[in-house]
């Protein structure tokens, strides 16, 4: 028999989730790849092989063997779309919603994202890791392993480094992983009010370069980010700033289409983009050419959900037009405070219509490329790390039919036990 480290056996259901060489596109979003009785053998944080649990039993010897007892086995959700690290909260700003304001006009009147960006910037190093290592360990219990993490609440060079260190230091001292993101392009910072071509010089001229440096001297790639959007950085802007960053080594990202269809989906496309995200707005003309793209399309619904609105991403033109379609919680202090995808995956079912197993394919496999990770995770493959959720139920279907309770009960993070919740 051939030693493998890990050996989780006797799942109802082991969701492999087949990865041909690229996230699930179009008609095709949703094959699972399942395996009845399934099991999967890990050795070195890596999976050796998945098949029946009757052939991998007699094939493995394991040091450990975990028995599902009949559970479902899932990949570790990918969250491609957050905001931590941040500090402090705007609880006072959803009752104003509640009252009648909208995003924007809390936004002018100083609130919004400028309200966090104060207390970011007021925040120790200490305070933001310590502040958000909480966060990381609800999201990592409900499922989590890997995330994207944006900067984007300093809007000046010295807090959006510090925001960068935070990440890197929350990065060593838990066990979900996570993928960086630059975003000194969230909002107009109040000193530079009216004068937003002027901001875009100083992220152009001085942090974009800043950031590249972080990233050359911590060996760590980043993705630029840009908030596209009406009142914001309209497409013009954006373009200056992305060109700036690919030319800078950085990937891209974009926040396009939440509230209005500027373009941004397009010039997400246009400039190579690993993902367009929000997209509420897209006009068909760009969700067409999101279609030929390899760029990701990213859905989330916790947003809309948050502040009551009624319009979500369309997720059926996406894949009518044969897009690759992800989805992330965007876990924020203002609009959608989430750290579920669990929950993420029940609002996808209900307003975006996408099946469970659609909605369960664009949470691992889709969500792992959206941040250039789809080759590493994302999936329950031969090759791929073992980063493997066994659910404290029977079918993966209860995920989108189940919210408001954690249905997952192990986490396994690069072969290892992180979370054990058996009862």
């Amino acid at each position: 028999m051939e030693p493998v480290d890990l050996l989780i056996h006797s799942a109802s259901q082991l969701c492999t989730i087949p990865d041909h060489d690229g996230p699930q596109r179009g008609d095709a979003l949703g094959e699972l790849g399942l395996i009845e009785d399934g099991a999967i053998a890990v050795r070195a944080g890596r999976i050796v092989a998945v098949g029946p649990s009757a052939e991998l039993r007699e094939q493995y010897a394991a040091e450990l063997q975990l028995d599902a007892r009949g559970r479902a086995v899932i990949p570790g959700f990918v969250d491609p779309h957050t905001h931590l690290p941040w500090f402090g909260d705007r609880a006072n700003e959803f009752e104003m919603r509640l009252g009648g304001a909208s995003y924007m006009e809390i936004m002018n009147a100083g609130g919004g994202i400028m309200a966090t960006v104060r207390q970011t910037r007021a925040a120790s190093l200490d305070d933001l890791v310590q502040n958000n290592l909480r966060r990381l360990t609800f999201m990592l219990r409900h499922g989590t392993t890997s995330a994207e993490s944006k900067t984007g609440y300093g809007l000046n060079t010295e807090t959006e480094l510090k925001q960068l260190d935070a990440i890197l230091a929350l990065n060593q001292l838990q066990e979900i992983e996570l993928t960086p993101t630059f975003l000194p392009a969230h909002a107009i910072p109040e000193a530079f009010r009216g004068r937003t071509d002027a901001y875009v010089d100083l992220v152009i001229n001085e942090m974009l370069p800043a950031g590249q440096e972080w990233s050359q001297r911590h060996q760590q790639p980043l993705f630029a980010d840009v908030f596209c959007e009406a009142g914001v950085f309209d497409v013009p802007q954006t373009r200056r700033i992305l060109e700036k960053a690919k030319e800078l080594g950085f990937g891209l990202k974009v926040h396009a289409d939440e509230f209005e269809g500027l373009g941004g989906t397009a010039l997400a496309v246009e400039l190579g983009a690993v993902s367009a995200d929000h997209l509420v707005r897209t006009p068909d003309a760009d969700i067409r050419a999101l279609g030929d793209s390899g760029t990701v399309a990213v859905g989330l619904p916790g947003t809309p959900f948050g502040l009551g609105h009624h319009h979500y991403t369309p997720a059926g033109k996406i894949l009518a037009a044969g897009g690759a379609l992800a989805l992330a919680t965007d876990c924020n202090p203002g609009t959608c405070w989430c750290e579920s995808m669990q929950m993420v995956i029940a609002l996808a079912c209900r307003y975006m219509k996408l099946t469970p197993a659609q909605a369960l394919v664009a949470a691992t496999l889709n969500s792992a490329y959206a941040i250039g990770r789809g080759r590493d995770t994302g999936s329950l493959q031969p090759g791929k790390q073992a980063d493997i959720l066994i659910l404290d139920t029977p079918t993966y279907q209860h995920l989108g039919y189940r919210f408001g309770t954690n249905l997952v009960r192990t986490v396994i993070k690069k072969g290892q036990t992180a979370v054990d919740d058996w009862i």
